[in-house]
């Protein structure tokens, strides 16, 4: 009778009872995350090791616990067995986090996976659920005053390609990147009339426009474009890259780039940070 008597009281309260079998313990979902990539030119560890030691001296906290994905495309054409498992080790005592392999031959592939990492087919970037941004077709090239708000410096104009024409497609967004968010313009270049925040990331297949303050990430010519550019008017970033040529400013912005008017462009494999007048 007890039981009864609150089960009744229950439903005269109008509370919803859900059924048992509605409730899961777990969802499987998509999802985008930013991964590092280690493209691997060499099988030997030591060397590895060496290499990391240095490219990771320039930020040792940008890095920290940071998920890495192994390339190992120049290798899969190679006779060479890489320890996965000796790699792996490696990588987790200098604080990085190895998640999977992309490329490699069957047999580098099996090898991958009897060490416990997964096998990355790739993929283009999309954007984060919730970003609202414009994207049009680019019929002509757009004019200093079509993209530039009032009273603001003075940035070039998009650049051109070979025929004179310009990037098939333009993202265009206005409202603020929080941080943790992503933006990816595929195909073209990405416009940004308001702030990147740090621990944001904006990233684009050809130039980045930033027409107010880049505290975050911005990674432009993602998919080999060694002629893009990133243009900023505010410069606070964390890290720039240029067809995966990046620098980290891990600790403090240089005082003679801090808060300027840049460009970021490769010279000769290099990437090359100057001040716009």
């Amino acid at each position: 009778m007890k039981t009864e008597s609150t089960i009744n009281h229950r439903n005269s309260s109008h509370e919803p009872l859900i059924p048992q079998e509605n409730k899961t313990a777990i969802e499987l979902k998509g999802s985008v995350f930013t991964l590092t990539v280690l493209r691997l030119h060499s099988g030997d560890i030591p060397s590895i090791e060496a290499e990391l030691k240095k490219r990771l001296a320039a930020g040792p906290r940008f890095f920290e616990d940071a998920p890495i994905v192994v390339d190992i495309e120049d290798l899969k054409n190679q006779d060479v067995d890489l320890d996965f498992k000796e790699l792996s080790q490696l990588m987790r005592n200098l604080r990085l986090i190895p998640v999977g392999v992309r490329h490699g031959n069957p047999k580098q592939q099996q090898a991958a996976i009897a060490a416990g990492l997964a096998l990355m087919k790739g993929g283009a970037i999309k954007d984060l659920p919730g970003m609202q941004t414009e994207q049009t077709v680019a019929s002509k090239p757009m004019t200093q005053k079509q993209t530039t708000p009032a009273n603001k410096p003075k940035l070039p104009d998009m650049a051109t390609t070979d025929d004179g024409s310009i990037p098939k497609t333009t993202k265009v967004v206005r409202q603020p990147i929080r941080s943790g968010q992503q933006i990816y313009a595929q195909g073209g270049d990405l416009i940004i009339l308001a702030a990147v925040n740090a621990g944001a990331e904006v990233v684009a297949d050809g130039n980045i426009h930033i027409y107010a303050a880049l505290r975050g990430r911005a990674l432009a010519g993602v998919k080999g474009d060694k002629n893009a550019r990133i243009f900023c008017q505010n410069m606070e970033a964390e890290l720039v890259s240029v067809d995966g040529h990046y620098r980290v400013f891990e600790d403090q912005m240089p005082s003679e780039l801090k808060q300027q008017t840049v460009q970021v462009f490769l010279t000769d494999g290099q990437l090359q940070i100057e001040l716009l007048n």
